[in-house]
């Protein structure tokens, strides 16, 4: 009997590890590693906007001076290099649609060009902090906002201690009720490499921070406020905004600018107001 029960659990144990050996086996479906000279366009938009949403503060511009790649020392402990996103002072700029601006800043997202339903999504990132900076990691559906389902991998709006996590969708957009603040260990904060990801499955988004569950959405959760708004493809955006109503929201800070404040205007002014991203990678696990 004890010789059935020992070849029993070995036979337990060995199936444990191959069962978890199949989940954890995974397909990449994209991995940038901002290891080039310039952006890789054929994955990447930039987005010129001069119409900003939000009462944010910032024109996006496709410029050399907002978004591009370094290696080396300026990658600040990226090994093979990191993408920049970089927050400009420039009073009196002009939009197209004629929208004047006193800040330019980037944006980029892989719409049309890379688009994924379930799987897990994450980014390395580093940022600057102050108040009304507000860069963000996220997945947006096609269609009409907030119908097409956002999900939100991380925003930070300039208290280094915390980054948010939230959904958007029909019924639960805006200040929705679907989000959490998921606060860092003492000593540690945005300024630093950290890794935001979301484990993305028909039922449910997980969120985590270095590897780290931070949140739980289920689809009974979300159901209670509206229609579940992630079953469809989704594609990757990473912008750094400035100032406008999340951040008035959290920092109350009205002037100089809505949402920014005047030590974050200094920042910027001074060249301080970069993210950095080492990495972004899409997988899914096989079936």
């Amino acid at each position: 009997m004890k010789t059935y029960c020992l070849l029993l659990l070995s036979s337990l144990f060995a199936f444990s590890a191959l069962a978890q050996k199949k989940v954890t086996k995974t397909d990449t479906l994209l991995f940038e590693d901002f290891n080039e000279r310039n952006l890789n366009r054929n994955r990447w938009n930039v987005e010129v906007t001069g119409h900003t949403v939000n009462n944010e503060q910032q024109a996006y511009v496709d410029s050399a001076t907002t978004l591009y790649l370094v290696r080396g020392k300026a990658a600040e402990g990226a090994k093979n290099g990191a993408l920049v996103i970089k927050a400009l002072y420039h009073p009196g700029y002009t939009s197209k649609e004629q929208h004047k601006y006193d800040f330019l800043s980037g944006r980029i997202n892989t719409q049309a060009k890379f688009e994924f339903t379930y799987g897990t999504a994450s980014a390395r990132m580093k940022m600057a902090t102050g108040a009304g900076m507000w860069p963000a990691f996220w997945a947006l559906g096609e269609g009409k906002w907030p119908d097409c389902g956002e999900i939100d991998m991380m925003e930070t709006v300039g208290d280094s201690s915390w980054v948010s996590h939230a959904l958007h969708g029909p019924g639960y957009f805006g200040d929705t009720p679907i989000a959490y603040r998921a606060h860092f260990p003492a000593g540690t904060d945005v300024t630093q490499w950290h890794v935001y990801s979301v484990d993305w499955t028909p039922d449910s988004l997980i969120f985590k921070v270095d590897g780290k569950v931070t949140y739980t959405v289920t689809r009974t959760m979300v159901k209670k406020y509206g229609r579940w708004a992630y079953d469809n493809p989704k594609f990757i955006i990473l912008n750094f905004a400035l100032g406008g109503g999340y951040p008035n929201g959290v920092n109350k800070v009205t002037t100089p600018y809505f949402g920014l404040s005047q030590t974050s205007v200094n920042r910027i002014k001074a060249g301080q107001a970069k993210v950095l991203v080492d990495w972004v990678l899409i997988t899914r696990a096989k079936q």
